[in-house]
């Protein structure tokens, strides 16, 4: 399965997503400050940012899992969320179909084997048909090489087989937006580089995604924009060619030393 089975269209260069004043508080803390982003079809937009800036924050918004206090979410000019009239949940719902998140602790059903958890999505939540998500489910387990693992039980897998399994399960949602949070902060070093590759080619293949990491380098290879968050805000954005050679805000600066010297 591609993004043009997704969109029918996703080579065009138009925006994707576009998201304006977004803000969310818990309690008197608030996580985002008048967050601006622009996703265009099939580009990757990399999140960078300290423990606690706001990142994660931003993909649940974009996910519909948590409701922003204000500002406005558009994915295609066929979802548009305009959080200060709190929307329904049927339209966070309609957010939902359009973007898929691969969570930092891979998030599966401990009682579903694999291929179960792979059909949970399209077959209870989406009403498909279960023998046509059946064969496309296995089709992207056996691309990822995992065929052999689809009987089995979380618990059976490594950490790194796991987190593929979350990106099967995400991409098994035919979404047009892919999120991933953090996506090999809970795996063995040894376990970072396949999972890495496998994101690396999904962008190629002209996948929409915002990735929140903290590993520059793979910034480095597979973003087209990178921004910068801190304190709830988006500090600096720019191509990693630039920002992460030359930044332009001090605060930027200091944060990159301190990723790339923590000692």
């Amino acid at each position: 399965m591609s993004p043009a089975d997704v969109s029918g269209n996703a080579g065009a260069a138009s925006a994707l997503l576009t998201v304006r004043g977004l803000k969310k508080s818990f309690g008197t803390n608030q996580v985002l400050n008048s967050i601006d982003l622009t996703v265009d079809r099939g580009r990757v937009l990399v999140l960078i940012g300290s423990s606690g800036s706001g990142k994660t924050t931003i993909l649940r918004c974009l996910n519909g899992l948590e409701q922003a206090d204000g500002g406005t979410v558009d994915v295609a000019g066929e979802v548009q969320l305009d959080f200060a009239t709190s929307p329904s949940n049927k339209e966070r719902a309609a957010l939902r179909d359009r973007s898929a998140m691969v969570f930092q602790h891979y998030n599966l059903f401990p009682h579903m084997t694999v291929l179960e958890n792979v059909l949970e999505g399209p077959v209870i939540v989406q009403r498909r048909s279960r023998t046509e998500a059946t064969d496309e489910a296995l089709a992207l387990l056996d691309r990822v090489g995992l065929s052999d693992k689809k009987d089995a039980y979380p618990f059976e897998l490594s950490g790194g087989q796991q987190q593929r399994v979350g990106i099967v399960r995400a991409l098994a949602l035919r979404p047009q937006l892919l999120l991933f949070d953090e996506p090999t902060s809970s795996l063995d070093p040894e376990l970072v580089g396949d999972v890495l590759r496998l994101i690396t080619e999904l962008a190629q293949e002209g996948w929409s995604m915002v990735i929140v990491t903290h590993e520059l380098e793979f910034a480095r290879e597979v973003a087209h924009e990178i921004a910068f968050v801190d304190g709830g805000r988006i500090v600096e954005r720019g191509h990693p060619s630039q920002l992460l050679r030359d930044p332009q805000q001090e605060r930027t600066r200091q944060f990159l030393h301190r990723l790339l010297f923590p000692f």
